[in-house]
């Protein structure tokens, strides 16, 4: 499993790239915004909520037009950079989800989409999953996907996930909400601090 930090460090234009696919993807009239419609769905407008490992800004800029108090972090700063001008009505931090607590609190929901969870450090994981929970308020849930075959297996991750101290609400094969089954390539959770 490759961490975020190692891909940039061996490819310095790699977080460059990754913000101009999404550019490109969305000029040619691609959906890049499933997610963000799905967590919009899932709460009252004026919400709180952190998008965890933002990148670029796309869902938690999504969130803020739509009247959501959106904070976002993510450890790369080119992609912060890119996020603060694309989406200068939410608020972007850099910050590891594994190294350090999230700079604000009583979230609604958080979410983390992209993969993010597959590209944490396995001494990382605990730490990240338990700093999303603290920054939640008592009954906000955290929604999270990423694929198999990226170093943290699912039934993995919802056993950190309970261990930490969220209940497993749901779990998805895709963020359209397709059943997950052992035969899932993707996992989709709905996790709820209790």
């Amino acid at each position: 499993m490759t961490t975020w930090k190692e891909v940039t460090t061996a490819n310095p234009a790699h977080s460059e790239n990754y913000a101009r696919r999404w550019k490109i993807m969305e000029s040619q009239g691609q959906d890049i915004h499933g997610e963000a419609r799905l967590i919009d769905a899932m709460v009252e407008r004026g919400s709180r909520i952190l998008d965890a490992g933002c990148g670029t800004g796309r869902l938690g800029g999504y969130l803020a037009a739509r009247g959501h108090t959106v904070v976002g972090t993510d450890l790369d700063p080119v992609l912060i950079e890119h996020a603060v001008t694309d989406h200068p009505t939410a608020t972007w931090y850099v910050g590891d989800l594994s190294e350090e607590p999230i700079p604000e609190a009583e979230f609604d929901l958080a979410v983390s989409a992209g993969n993010v969870m597959g590209f944490l450090a396995d001494d990382g994981r605990t730490p990240a999953l338990q700093h999303i929970f603290d920054a939640l308020k008592r009954g906000g849930r955290f929604v999270v996907g990423f694929g198999a075959g990226r170093g943290w297996g699912f039934d993995d991750f919802l056993t950190t996930a309970r261990d930490v101290g969220f209940r497993i609400d749901h779990t998805f094969s895709s963020w359209d909400l397709k059943p997950f089954n052992e035969d899932s390539t993707f996992l989709v959770a709905v996790l709820t601090r209790s």
